[in-house]
């Protein structure tokens, strides 16, 4: 395992995170000991943070559920505060922060999020949406310093709703939070240009999640894949023809074997390229997943002719909120 450091704290975590939206079923239908032993398997293999959020139905009881197992040192916990937007209000465009977080809910969620969780504190609190608009208001930063004060949090970040990374930025300077969660992965490398530098000027821990596309860029996707409903990924990969996605992922097999082993390494190595990114988000609720996917850090990193030419020839960016939410 390697590691970084958080938000020039010197706590160190690992370069690559457990990220638990799987545990919630999102990702297809598993048994409650099934996630629960992937939790353990993946803290085994020296996996020491984990994000999760109160929107990812039962994810974070059974994160809970397994570090009431855990022997060893308790992991770094990020949640989300899970934003009041009615249905999918919120995400593709925005909404008044007093719709999505009014006052006192970080408190309340925050709270509930510990009972799921069974600890005393959350490392980590995100907001689950954020808009820049926000920022003229200052009562939802008041209530998470006042949870850093209560001892109930010890960092404060937010998650960015969509592709739209430059939201952040004004944010990110302004050095009153800690940590930002956005979308970073071959098809969008676009933090790379201005977010991930501005995070590492500022030390702002920049946690990269999506970074397999929801899993496409493993290459598990064929024409004939399904999808049970209630799976995320539904509707996901046909935002275009399935044919075109799977020509682009197909594009990036001439790197294979040569430098990775397979996609899913080329797409962490891809993401931990730059050492702004302080951790990679993927799905490791099945343990060969997290396997595979730790397995990857003991590689040799992407020349910097290889790098450069996924970043400047393989970008893809789609707003898959284009057709949920719009």
């Amino acid at each position: 395992m390697k590691f970084s450091d958080f938000a020039g704290s010197g706590e160190q975590v690992s370069r690559i995170g457990f990220g638990a939206m799987g545990l919630g079923g999102a990702l297809g239908a598993y048994s409650e000991n099934e996630l629960v032993r992937s939790v353990l398997h993946s803290l085994d293999r020296g996996v020491t943070f984990i994000d999760t959020a109160r929107a990812y139905g039962d994810s974070e009881r059974l994160v809970g559920k397994a570090l009431k197992e855990w022997k060893g040192e308790k992991p770094f916990l990020a949640s989300k505060v899970m934003s009041l937007g009615p249905g999918s209000v919120g995400w593709g465009t925005p909404i008044p922060v007093e719709s999505a977080y009014p006052a006192g809910w970080l408190k309340e969620s925050t709270e509930i999020s510990l009972r799921e969780l069974g600890v005393d504190t959350i490392d980590l609190m995100q907001l689950h949406q954020f808009w820049p608009q926000w920022s003229k208001k200052d009562y939802w930063m008041e209530e998470l310093l006042r949870l850093k004060e209560e001892g109930k949090i010890r960092y404060v970040g937010v998650s960015l709703p969509d592709q739209r990374h430059d939201i952040a930025l004004s944010l990110v300077q302004s050095g009153t939070i800690d940590a930002v969660q956005t979308v970073f992965n071959i098809f969008d490398p676009l933090p790379l240009d201005c977010l991930i530098p501005f995070c590492e000027e500022n030390d702002v821990a920049f946690i990269a999640r999506c970074v397999m596309d929801e899993g496409g860029l493993s290459g598990f996707l064929t024409e004939e894949s399904t999808f049970e409903d209630g799976d995320y990924r539904k509707s996901y990969f046909d935002y275009v023809p399935r044919n075109m996605y799977i020509e682009r992922i197909n594009r990036l097999r001439k790197f294979i074997p040569q430098y990775a082993d397979n996609l899913a390494e080329l797409a962490i190595k891809f993401v931990l390229q730059h050492p702004g990114v302080t951790t990679a988000l993927v799905s490791m609720h099945v343990p060969a997943y997290a396997n595979q996917n730790i397995a990857a850090l003991d590689k040799e990193p992407l020349p910097d002719h290889v790098f450069e030419e996924i970043f400047r020839y393989h970008r893809w960016v789609r707003n898959f909120y284009d057709t949920k939410f719009w």
